[in-house]
């Protein structure tokens, strides 16, 4: 966000080297950063994993899955071959501390100005990765780690990451990813807010009845049932995503766009966030759990019939929650937090519900319902920002008609938009931290969540089942009408 120098040179190496985040994600992100001029002279790129493959074997492998990533209008062949001459590959087993010497030697032949160690690999490993690399002296000050979610099961395991990464690197030097924050529309959520004179006035309670953020996906768990069951859609969306996402829209102007003056003002957020006692958990969530059904128009099997799940599990796969936050800006404003799996869409929004007019004098056209103006930021999968507002409809009756002005970035801007992990990881090498998770914020997050895991874990009643295609349970459009308000689809 902010205007950090590049290194002139940097080793960026990659945990997992071989997995799906790093050959189908990663990877094409160094690739288009390095097409598009982005990158410093002298990059290289370290690929590790277990995997017996030669250089070549590997970059074999990485180009077949590339090709099919990258969109075909940004493929081009020997600025890959170019590309891949910055790529080597070694076989480690990032579990056996002698290994390490083979890195720290591959980094010692191509001395730079950064070290930046990518873990795209289980939490588990975290701690095993950076002390290994702490023995071989890779801590060193121009030296940063990236860690992947999950981070944490819980509030206790949370806490065990950020001691065990702590005992060898610098919080400064610590990199929590949160691919949403790396999205256009988060970025252009705060050039809305805090670039423009015309919102700051109505961004608060007296304008604003309710705010509605949601990721919704079509796909089900598929093959990650063993990852999934012991996760679920509280751990695996909301307690990062949603409520990073909630951070960026109740926040106060920081003094600046640097990284701790942004993440001073998210903190704070966090902290005002009102806490669950259990007759609130009862009454302010709704968890779910999706059945067979069909997702555009084709049948597909419940989370009970899909691979690895017990029939007896009550591990919840749709979330909605009514957060409160308890300051001058907000008190009074719901936020309502929606996620889940096989639902009808793939999207996700921030939807902010100003107040209806205090006396409506202007009839409807026929057919329209009285909805209030509201501002929808989408995120995915087509990037845009929405103003729906009243005009009057052509003809001698005075009657009113919502209307939206659009701001769609493909349509506005002819560059191409980079993706969310192109930015992010051009943010670590620049070393600007904005974009990434503070081990406070991270806290804060666990420590408001976890009375939400303990009150469902020892109600035994469990998910409500929903069917596939749909977009939750009944209860979940419930929890917004007991406030006279209706999910954004609904109206």
């Amino acid at each position: 966000m902010s205007q950090h120098p590049f290194p002139e040179s940097f080793n960026l190496v990659f945990f997992g080297g071989t997995g799906d985040l790093v050959t189908r994600k990663l990877m094409p992100a160094m690739y288009q950063c390095y097409k598009n001029g982005q990158l410093p002279g002298k990059p290289n790129f370290i690929n590790l994993g277990r995997h017996d493959y030669d250089r070549d074997q590997y970059l074999a492998m990485v180009t077949e899955k590339a090709r099919q990533f990258l969109p075909a209008a940004d493929w081009d062949g020997a600025i890959w071959a170019d590309f891949s001459e910055r790529v080597t590959y070694y076989q480690i087993d990032a579990e056996k501390p002698d290994e390490y010497a083979l890195l720290k030697r591959a980094l010692e032949e191509s001395p730079t100005e950064a070290n930046i160690f990518f873990l795209s690999v289980a939490p588990s490993l975290f701690a095993t990765i950076c002390t290994h690399l702490a023995h071989q002296g890779l801590n060193a000050p121009n030296c940063r780690v990236v860690l992947e979610k999950p981070l944490g099961y819980d509030l206790a395991s949370s806490n065990a990451i950020t001691a065990d990464v702590g005992r060898h690197y610098q919080e400064k030097q610590v990199y929590r990813i949160d691919h949403y924050l790396g999205k256009e529309s988060v970025q252009n959520l705060m050039a809305l807010r805090f670039g423009n004179a015309l919102f700051e006035p109505l961004w608060r309670r007296m304008w604003i009845s309710n705010v509605q953020i949601t990721i919704a996906e079509e796909v089900g768990i598929g093959t990650r049932g063993g990852f999934y069951e012991g996760t679920g859609a509280l751990r695996d969306m909301v307690q990062n995503h949603l409520l990073q996402l909630l951070c960026f829209v109740a926040m106060e102007p920081p003094s600046s766009l640097d990284s701790e003056a942004v993440r001073d003002e998210k903190i704070k957020v966090l902290q005002c966030l009102v806490p669950f006692a259990r007759e609130d958990v009862m009454s302010k969530t709704v968890r779910g759990q999706y059945r067979s059904g069909a997702i555009g128009g084709q049948p597909v099997v419940g989370y009970l019939d899909e691979q690895g799940i017990p029939q007896d599990s009550r591990t919840e796969t749709f979330v909605a929650i009514k957060a409160e936050i308890a300051n001058w800006r907000w008190a009074g404003v719901p936020f309502y937090l929606r996620t889940g799996k096989r639902l009808p869409d793939r999207v996700a929004e921030i939807v902010i519900n100003f107040h209806e007019v205090p006396h409506q004098i202007f009839p409807l056209s026929a057919g329209a319902s009285p909805t209030p103006c509201k501002l929808e930021i989408r995120l995915q999968p087509n990037e845009y920002i929405r103003l729906y507002f009243y005009v009057k409809t052509p003809g001698d009756k005075m009657e009113l008609q919502q209307v939206y002005l659009d701001l769609d970035f493909a349509a506005h801007f002819k560059v191409r938009r980079e993706e969310a992990y192109e930015r992010l990881l051009l943010d670590i090498i620049r070393g600007n931290q904005a974009l990434f998770v503070r081990q406070d914020e991270l806290e804060q997050a666990w420590r408001w969540v976890e009375p939400i895991l303990d009150t469902w874990e020892s109600d035994r009643s469990g998910p409500k089942q929903y069917t596939a295609g749909t977009w939750g349970p009944s209860a979940s459009s419930a929890l917004l009408l007991q406030d006279g308000f209706r999910w954004h689809e609904e109206d």
